[in-house]
């Protein structure tokens, strides 16, 4: 192992992700039917006692360590940094165990749930990727698993449904609205409004507080890891860093550790569609301050002001709300956010893959093509989460 291997180590979350609490900025809240607000006032309860235990947290890296893999690795793309003419790192979440960033939430809000003595976890899924990585934690951790999904991305998304099944886990498929992303959020809610003895996994940084501060928490691991890393292989912090934006979990993962590093440009690539409304799912580059799903966020809306849906083409950004504090790091401007197109992302899809021999999923696809468009400088040098990997999308005719 060379000396500088041996420094990397799988580090924790990041503990400032805690000191959101339940708001960012004029964002977040909790707007959910009375008959939640006592379940959502005892999860936060839990999340707050024990994610500042010790013994929670040393049993989450260990898991992270000798389950998942981690640390990912921060791999310099070489061929992909001569074709756009800046350095380019890739912080390898598809190398995660079940193959994308979804594991790292999923292993802590089970942790979480068993120490509730929850009787099932109930999750819902878009790309699938965070209903292969419920099934997952939930079969290592021996707990009953459904996971609610649109019948438009099960189609779209074959190979992963044909995982959670293996997996253990009951697939539920729901037709309501248009079958996607959106759907199987209120199927799972409708769900866990009549067994409230379940427990409810979100899978990115959106919903009624505590679940953005916990995806956020969970997810912080990747922004710790990464920043350690560069700094270990340049000696600097990157100029700039991307991430995919749909709910908003991976890319809250890597932003959170450099939010406070002010020379670090953060970019984050909207599912964009055909890049205009309303065939688009760039919540932040179309959409307005709405509640929606039991938050306040930007949501896509039509002229009366009711959320619409979204259209995209990788199925984990096709959702038409947002992360609150992806919504407050935009109206600051301590973030940017950009949609990319169908086109563009199948394009960065295919080009990773011939230059560096990685297929990424289409959804991190939308990353590498923003860093592509933005990055100019030959001195630059840069960080892309890839946040999944594309196996789940290479029989799709793109």
């Amino acid at each position: 192992m060379s000396s500088e291997a041996s420094k990397i180590v799988t580090v924790g979350p990041n503990p400032k992700m805690l000191e959101y609490n339940g708001t960012y900025g004029a964002y977040g809240g909790a707007y959910v039917p009375p008959v939640l607000e006592p379940q959502l006032a005892r999860l936060a309860d839990f999340f707050d006692k024990f994610s500042k235990e010790e013994a929670f947290n040393r049993e989450f890296i260990s898991i992270l360590t000798d389950y998942v893999g981690r640390p990912s690795p921060l791999y310099y793309a070489k061929n992909l940094s001569q074709h756009v003419g800046s350095k380019i790192y890739l912080k390898r979440e598809d190398l995660n165990h079940t193959g994308s960033h979804k594991i790292n939430n999923t292993i802590g809000q089970i942790l979480l749930a068993k120490q509730m003595g929850a009787e099932e976890v109930i999750a819902e899924t878009g790309a699938g990727q965070h209903g292969v990585a419920t099934a997952t934690a939930a079969a290592i951790l021996n707990i009953p698993c459904k996971i609610f999904m649109g019948k438009v991305d099960a189609e779209r998304q074959a190979l992963n449904v044909r995982r959670i099944k293996q997996l253990g886990a009951e697939l539920i498929t729901t037709e309501m609205g248009t079958a996607t992303l959106k759907d199987a959020v209120d199927a799972a809610l409708g769900y866990y409004i009549e067994n409230p003895a379940s427990f409810y996994l979100l899978g990115s940084h959106v919903g009624p507080h505590p679940y953005p501060k916990m995806v956020g928490y969970f997810q912080s691991v990747i922004g710790s890891e990464a920043r350690q890393q560069i700094l270990l292989k340049e000696g600097r912090l990157p100029d700039q860093i991307f991430a995919a934006v749909g709910g908003g979990s991976n890319a809250i993962g890597l932003f959170s550790g450099f939010l406070d590093d002010a020379s670090v440009q953060i970019a984050g690539a909207e599912g964009g569609g055909s890049g205009q409304m309303p065939e688009t799912a760039a919540t932040l580059t179309f959409g307005k301050p709405t509640v929606f799903q039991g938050t306040l966020s930007y949501c896509l809306v039509d002229e009366a002001g009711n959320p619409m849906p979204s259209k995209s083409i990788a199925a984990g950004l096709d959702y038409p709300g947002i992360s609150p504090q992806h919504a407050n790091l935009k109206d600051t401007g301590r973030a940017s956010y950009f949609p990319v197109t169908d086109s563009e992302a199948v394009e960065a899809y295919k080009l990773l893959s011939r230059l560096e021999g990685i297929t990424p999923a289409i959804e991190s696809s939308h990353a590498v093509a923003l860093a592509k468009k933005l990055l100019k400088d030959k001195n630059a040098l840069a960080v892309v989460n890839l946040s999944g990997r594309g196996d789940k999308d290479v029989e799709r005719e793109m």
